[in-house]
């Protein structure tokens, strides 16, 4: 069981959601690629190696991705917190924005259109508030 808040209300009080100033992107990469001292993620899938990476790092491996932001929560959330990725998701698909969530122990992390960043900033920080 990992440590970390499991109560909805008060991860969402306590997200402090912080947009990252660059851009990122997914891209299909060869088996055996290493991870960079900047790269997200490496996920392993049956259909394949997917790299989450600054956008400028994929276009040096050669591979072109969509432009992505990345917003972290702050909070600690539990890896067994019910509702906090259905809520973020609810809240954004309202207004039309996609998000792509990866959590990590500590922490969740949204991947969302870099052409939206702001505007999802916003509606995180409204949720917060609610």
């Amino acid at each position: 069981m990992s440590q970390g808040e499991r109560d909805l209300a008060r991860l969402l009080r306590g997200m402090q959601p912080v947009l990252h100033a660059e851009a990122w992107g997914f891209a299909l990469v060869d088996e055996g690629a290493a991870l960079d001292a900047g790269d997200f993620a490496l996920i392993r899938e049956a259909a394949g190696l997917t790299l989450i990476a600054p956008i400028d790092r994929l276009a040096a491996l050669g591979r072109a991705a969509v432009p992505m932001a990345r917003i972290s929560l702050a909070i600690h959330s539990a890896l067994e917190a019910v509702g906090l990725t259905a809520a973020i998701a609810s809240a954004l698909a309202e207004r039309g924005i996609s998000a792509n969530v990866v959590a990590g122990y500590h922490h969740d992390h949204i991947f969302l259109p870099w052409d939206r960043r702001d505007e999802a900033l916003a509606v995180l920080l409204a949720l917060a508030r609610a």
